[in-house]
């Protein structure tokens, strides 16, 4: 026996002598192999006894291979803190998966308790009424369950009626205008008049200063197009301008600040959430609604218009407003109709009322898009190329004036200041001569915003020359900067003689100004 346990020691003492060995031996290892890999001393004595045999080629390896070892270490250290970080955030998981499973015991727990109670309760209640207590059971049941069928009942009505009315802001404007009175317009007005009291009342209560000249053209422009693009440098008023008209009016203009982001309509206008089924309506898409129950003048800027493009977001009013019939000026918001819809949306669509010009600020530099032939030839540009001079003016009040009186006050200017014969045949000599030097035609669209403009402006208190001039370095000259220039330089002298010959000399200043600044660019 004593043999046989001096034999099992004997092994069991080499055995784990042996694997203890190895395990201090791994652990001594590991522990110098940690203060040699950080032998900082070694490093520095080292770098000491070679670097001064280094060459050019030799620093830049040895950097290099420094910046290697300093980011593998870094590496291996952010590994490392990040798994003791992840390590931390599962035990604390687990730590709040128990604290919720003894919540719940809890809970389990009370409810226990109270419906221990209920049948404690149940009990008196059979006692007190003379019936069994199944009877007495079955009944609290029927009336629980009828509760809850009325609360649920109550519930889907309420949603029935809030999914119904997906408008909200539009339905507003609806009850808004049930008891509306419309206010006293002041329709005892002219055009030219309109102008001259529109700078007065900018000047007077606004501190903003306007040539007579840029008033008139905006003005005149209104009665030409929908769509009008207020261009310049920064600070020349271009958003004060439609503003200042808003107060004028009586009529305060929306303002939407265009955001580079802007991809489609759905940013001007809104768009259906078929999640929530709500439309998300925009405060321009409640302007247009509400401008369908009013006489007023409404005005809708588009602040820095061109920082996003044009023809992505607002393509489709462009196509809309192009339309010669305008009952057909519908834009479709969603593809069916509720019960609950909004009074003047019809079948989904609402009709753009004619009372509601589009006024953007454009900025030409490098933080926009350009702008293009598209929304150019749709639109009417006013050209804000200097501040304003500061000038003394009568105190003068806004003015509550009917887009109806408006709109016949341009139907009048139309019928007694038409554009002149003569000015149409020397319009259409000029017509031929661009087309033959130059490839560029009028268009009939130019014509069209040509004979509405120029008796406007007439009436407005400018001339029949000065109209044309400017739809023709506007519309037609304008389109020279798609052109190759340094091809047609030569051709421009030529056709500023023509125009001197045909309008008189000097007569077209406006055009005549332009050409020669683009003559300058090469």
């Amino acid at each position: 026996m004593g043999n046989f346990l001096y034999g099992f020691l004997s092994w069991f003492k080499s055995f784990f002598g042996n694997m203890l060995d190895g395990i201090w031996t791994v652990l001594k290892g590991i522990f110098y192999g940690i203060v040699q890999v950080f032998n900082f001393p070694y490093y520095i004595k080292l770098w000491s006894d070679e670097s001064s045999n280094f060459g050019v080629l030799d620093w830049i390896l040895s950097i290099i291979s420094f910046i290697i070892v300093v980011a593998v270490w870094v590496a291996i250290i952010f590994l490392i803190v990040l798994a003791i970080k992840k390590r931390i955030r599962y035990k604390k998981a687990l730590l709040s998966n128990e604290d919720l499973l003894e919540e719940i015991t809890d809970l389990h727990r009370e409810v226990t308790r109270l419906n221990g109670e209920k049948d404690r309760v149940i009990q008196l209640k059979v006692t007190q009424a003379g019936l069994s207590y199944e009877q007495m059971k079955k009944m609290l049941q029927e009336e629980m369950m009828l509760a809850a069928s009325e609360a649920d009942g109550n519930s889907g009505n309420i949603q029935k009626a809030e999914q119904d009315c997906r408008f909200q802001r539009l339905a507003a404007v609806d009850q808004k205008y049930v008891y509306f009175q419309p206010p006293e317009y002041d329709n005892d007005v002219t055009l030219s008049a309109l102008c001259e009291d529109l700078r007065n009342f900018a000047c007077s209560n606004n501190g903003l200063y306007y040539d007579i000249r840029t008033i008139r053209l905006t003005l005149a422009g209104l009665a030409s197009t929908k769509l009008i693009i207020l261009q310049g440098i920064s600070g020349t008023g271009k958003t004060s301008l439609p503003y200042v008209m808003g107060k004028f009016f009586k009529n305060d203009a929306t303002i939407a600040s265009v955001q580079p982001s802007w991809r489609d309509r759905n940013e001007l206008f809104g768009y259906f959430n078929e999640f929530t089924k709500k439309f998300n309506e925009t405060e321009v898409l409640r302007r247009i609604y509400e401008s369908s129950y009013n006489d007023d003048l409404n005005i809708i800027i588009l602040d820095e218009m061109n920082i996003a493009r044009v023809e992505y977001y607002f393509a489709e009013m462009l196509s809309i407003l192009e339309m010669p019939n305008p009952k057909e000026w519908k834009i479709e918001l969603v593809p069916s109709s509720w019960d609950n819809d909004p009074t003047k949306l019809v079948g989904g669509n609402l009709t753009i009322p004619q009372n509601v010009w589009y006024i953007g600020t454009i900025n030409n530099d490098d933080s926009t898009f350009s702008v293009s032939d598209k929304v150019y030839d749709r639109a009417f540009v006013v050209n804000l190329d200097s501040k304003g001079v500061p000038f003394d003016a009568p105190k003068t009040e806004a003015k509550r004036v009917a887009f109806s009186t408006v709109e016949a006050l341009y139907a009048d200017a139309i019928a007694k200041n038409p554009v002149s014969e003569e000015i149409l045949e020397k319009i259409a000599k000029l017509d031929n001569y661009v087309i033959e030097k130059f490839r560029v035609a009028f268009g009939n669209r130019i014509m069209k915003q040509l004979k509405s403009f120029v008796p406007v402006y007439v009436a407005c208190g400018g001339n029949e020359t000065e109209g044309v001039d400017y739809i023709l370095a506007t519309k037609v000259f304008r389109k020279f900067e798609s052109l190759n220039l340094s091809l047609i330089r030569d051709e421009i002298r030529p056709l500023i003689s023509y125009m001197d010959g045909l309008f008189g000399k000097g007569a077209m200043k406006e055009s005549i100004s332009y050409l020669q600044m683009l003559q300058k660019m090469y």
